[in-house]
This record gives structure tokens, sequence and C-alpha cells, in this order.
């Protein structure tokens, strides 16, 4: 599944094996979220609210620190049709932990890989008539789509009719949804799995490794061989190749983490599993490298069902729209036709691709498990994390840093900058890393303002501190742009020594990716440090009036 937006094709590589040695977080399924504001006078003032109310998790209502007339609304992520897990490998249920793990994979001892042996090629059309067929034999209803090659996404979904807006289509039955619940060409390997309590996405990901092996006699045999062979994902950028093109961003750093997750949950099931029932999960199917593919499929095109109380799924025909930031709509179950449909909020002409949003997610997030990123200024949800951090010649630094952990949090902490503004609990993390000595006792009030766990009022106010705060913020603006900076000065030159056509072809294509990707989050810093200079200007120059004002009347009264 891919954006409209696209401007390069995929270059068919080898895959490359990631190993690190970071086992601090889990995969991350809660990221903020923002909706529109007229932060700034610049700004249009149309308000988009959330239309995915079902699926929040939790929402909070935050405010812009510059302005403190204007709102901004913050919440746990409602994705919108895509889902990640919302649970952390490391509490699987025992005796499967499914932890994050930095113990090496016998597959780890070379970087270059294999492509799996079933799938195509990501813009390949040569399993679609078979894939169309099979579904409609399967129980899909005639449809007003087909699959076919896309300017832009590779392939993708587009009219054949005319479509109206505000009409429903797709239609899926639930027959032919993937779920954890869905039955095991090898009863065996299924048995073996619930006997382990096997969490719903590393189930899902051997289950379709299963399946994809089983071939033929698989019942997902056609829309197996219409998945990617190699999808869409940072999973397949080698630890190089992020360092060197995604430095600045700090996407860089989840996606470290994403790689080991996936390394650890495949090394807790080969070891608490795989080894003690090789017969059922043979090594030379069950590996590091089917099991980045199923991790990658899941994560480009699992979907939480919120009329299906969150049932995660794979939905075969629906996972071939592609996403704009110029829709809203979603997938979800519609219990009265009983089947995944979504609706239209615009209408299409036919051979127009038909799109549908992924959720309001940052263009990082969507590098991260798309494998794309919008063009720059396209998407009304991108986001920029700012990374703060405590000063350990902070005279209070023992005691901050243990209010911070008090609340779930640490030293250093990143928060997320919209074009129009940030959260409360970047302020108050500004707040507590300058408060002085004499501030003590608010620590733990300012520590648990600055964590998006806490229920505790968000909007404090310190004007004592509040210059020395927004400083804080601004310093660390710009030591980020900086970076960015650094960077896209650099992109020019990289690569001129590379001389194998193949692999220049794959580097100027993910430098392409991160060049896009870091100019779209040092936009929005930019634009941050724009509204903190004017606003530390405008109170150093209220200070100085009042200083002037208080000198005259003083000299009155000599």
């Amino acid at each position: 599944m891919k954006n409209e937006t696209r401007r390069l094709r995929t270059v068919k590589t080898a895959h490359i094996m990631i190993t690190v040695e970071n086992d601090q977080s889990p995969i991350r399924a809660s990221r903020l979220e923002f909706s529109s504001f007229p932060a700034f006078p610049s700004l249009s003032d149309k308000v988009i609210p959330s239309q995915f109310p079902a699926m929040a998790e939790a929402s909070r209502i935050f405010h812009s620190t510059l302005f403190p007339t204007l709102s901004l609304q913050l919440s746990k992520p409602c994705y919108n049709s895509h889902v990640y897990p919302s649970l952390s490998l490391k509490k699987a249920p025992r005796p499967v932990q499914c932890s994050v793990s930095t113990s090496e994979t016998k597959s780890t001892s070379s970087n270059a890989t294999q492509e799996v042996p079933w799938g195509c090629d990501i813009d390949s059309l040569e399993n679609a008539e078979a894939l169309q067929k099979w579904l409609s034999n399967s129980g899909l209803p005639p449809q007003k789509m087909a699959i076919d090659k896309v300017a832009v996404g590779e392939r993708g979904l587009v009219a054949l009719k005319n479509i109206r807006k505000g009409e429903k289509l797709l239609f899926v039955p639930p027959s032919l949804f993937i779920t954890a619940d869905s039955e095991w060409s090898s009863p065996e390997a299924g048995q073996v799995l619930k006997q382990y309590s096997v969490p719903d996405w590393p189930l899902l990901a051997t289950y379709l490794i299963s399946e994809a092996s089983a071939q033929k006699s698989s019942g997902w045999c056609n829309y197996i061989s219409a998945l990617p062979r190699q999808p869409y994902s940072l999973l397949y950028w080698t630890r190089a190749e992020l360092d060197r093109y995604l430095e600045a961003s700090q996407i860089r750093q989840r996606a470290i983490e994403r790689v080991t997750d996936v390394i650890g949950t495949y090394n807790d099931l080969r070891l608490r599993i795989f080894s003690k029932y090789p017969d059922i999960f043979p090594e030379e199917v069950f590996n590091m490298e089917t099991f980045r593919w199923s991790f990658g499929i899941l994560f480009s095109r699992l979907v939480r069902l919120p009329s299906m109380d969150g049932k995660v799924a794979l939905v075969p025909w629906a996972d071939m729209l592609n996403h704009s930031c110029e829709v809203e709509t979603f997938l979800d179950y519609d219990k009265s036709s009983q089947g995944v449909v979504f609706t239209t909020d615009r209408a299409y002409q036919p051979g127009e691709q038909v799109f549908i949003s992924y959720g309001k997610k940052s263009n990082g997030e969507l590098l991260l498990s798309y494998g794309f990123v919008p063009k720059e200024g396209a998407n009304p949800s991108d986001s920029v994390e700012l990374p703060l951090s405590l000063k350990k010649s902070d005279k209070c630094y023992k005691e901050k840093l243990e209010a911070l952990r008090k609340h779930g949090l640490s030293t250093s902490q990143c928060y997320p900058i919209q074009i129009t503004g940030w959260p409360l609990e970047l302020m108050a993390y500004a707040y507590l890393a300058v408060s002085p000595p004499s501030m003590s006792k608010q620590f733990d009030e300012i520590a648990a303002a600055a964590s998006n766990k806490s229920t505790i009022k968000k909007d404090l106010r310190y004007p004592d501190i509040e210059e020395k705060a927004l400083q804080f913020i601004l310093d660390s603006c710009e030591s980020s742009i900086s970076k960015y900076s650094k960077f896209l000065q650099a992109s020019g030159s990289m690569d001129l020594d590379v001389t194998s056509p193949k692999q220049l072809n794959r580097r100027v294509f993910l430098k392409q990716l991160a060049v896009d990707l870091c100019t779209s989050e040092q936009r929005i810093l930019f634009r941050a440090q724009y509204i903190l200079r004017r606003r530390l200007r405008d109170m150093r120059s209220g200070e100085l009036r009042a200083l002037r004002i208080f000198d005259g009347l003083r000299n009155i009264f000599k």
C-alpha cells in the first residue's frame, strides 16, 4: 500500500540484515496526534476535526504555549485503518515472552540476504488477474475498481466507472480476512503457537510464513502471490544507511527500535518454540528473512476494525488502496452489509486512482512503515520530534531526574512539534529543565505535567522562568536545525564513490527519501524557531518598556 505522492520508483535490491544493540524500547504504538488550529497569523483558520473517534485510545486537550487564546488538540493516536502493536512485545504472555533481544540469529552473520521465494515485485501486475478471480470466487461482490499500475504508488485501485462522493465501496466479507483465528494449512503449527499463548502480531507473522511456504495447498495462495516480496519499510534499510541518511531525524532511532523488536521477537520464537519443534518450524522456512518480510507486510497492511471490537486483520483487496493526505476516509467493518467498506469523501472518474487515509501520521511515521514521504507541505498531520535533555551541570539534576523517573520519563525526551504548535508536555519539560533550586517543591508537579500518562493539569504557568523555558526550547530547536542543514548540504556530494549501478540506484532512491523527510521536518523547525524568536523578542521588549516606565516614575518622585 503506497502513497500517491511518491516521485521515485523503487529499486529492486538484495535484503540487508540490520543488527542493533538496543533493547530499550518496544515497538511504539502511541504517537501524539494534532488537529490543525489557527496558531499563527499566516495559517488557515480551518480546523480539521478527528474523523476517527471510535479508534481513539484517549483524548487530551493541549494549548499553544505561544498564544494563550489558541488551542491545540492532542490525543493518543486514533489510527485510521492501519494499526501497530498495542502491547509491548516484552509483555507477551508466558511461556513465549516475545521480548526484545539482542542475541543474534544464525542469519545475521552476513549483511546480504535472499529475497523470500514467494510474492511478486512491488509494481507487478502478473498476479493481479488471478487475485481478482480468486476473490470473486471466494465471495467478493462485483467491484467498481480494479488493480492497475498507477503514476505514483506503483500499483493501486483505479475506478472502472463513475464513483460518487459518499458512496460505499469494497464490501470484503469476513471469510476473506486473515486474523489470529484463521485456519492453518498446518494445523500442528497453529496448535503449538496457541498452546504457548503467542500474541496476535507474532502469531500472524508466523501464520503468513506458514501459509506462504504451503504454496498452492494454502487457501491464501493467490493473495500471498500478489504481496510484494520486499515491502516498503525501514526494516530493509541497513544500519549504515539509517545512520548515513537519517542521522538528523528522530525517526532513525524509532527505526532501530522497530528492527530490534522484530529481531527480538523472532529470537524468542526460535529459542522457545521453533527449536523444540524443528519438523513443524524448519529453519529454512522460519528464519529472520522470512520474519522481516512478514512483519513488513503486517506493518504496512494490517488494519484495526473498530466496529469489530478493534479486531486486527489483513483484508485482501482493501489493502491495495493507496494513501492520500487529501482524503480522510478509512476502512471499517459495516454490520449492515457484513463486509469491510469505506465511504468516499470525493468523486472519482473512470481511470482515476481511488484513495483512503492511513491515518493522521507524520511524514516520518509514513516513511517508517510504508516507505514513502508525501511532498513537502502536503501532509497537514506532519510533525517533527524535538529532543530535550536535562543538563548534568544542573545543580538540581538528581532531584529533577528522580521526579522525571517517577512519572515514566528520562533525562532525554522527544516531543512532537507541528507547524501549528506543540503540546503542553513540552513546555512543562522546559519549565523543569530551567527551574531553579528555589522551585524544588514544584519539581514533581512539573514532571507530572511533562508526562502524557498523567491526568494532572497541564497548563502550568511560571512567569518568572517562562523566558528561560522558551529560550531552552529555542536552543534545542536550533541545535536540531543545524543537524538537518548539515545533512542537506552534504547530501549532494554523498555516494559519488559508488560505481555499481544497482547500488547507486538504491542509494539515490534512499537518499531522496531522506532528503524529502529532512526537508519537511526542518521546515517545521524553522517555523517554530521564528515563533520562538518573535515571542522572546516581544517579552524582552516588553520588559524593557516596563523598566523605562518604572525609571520614569522613580525620577518623578525623587
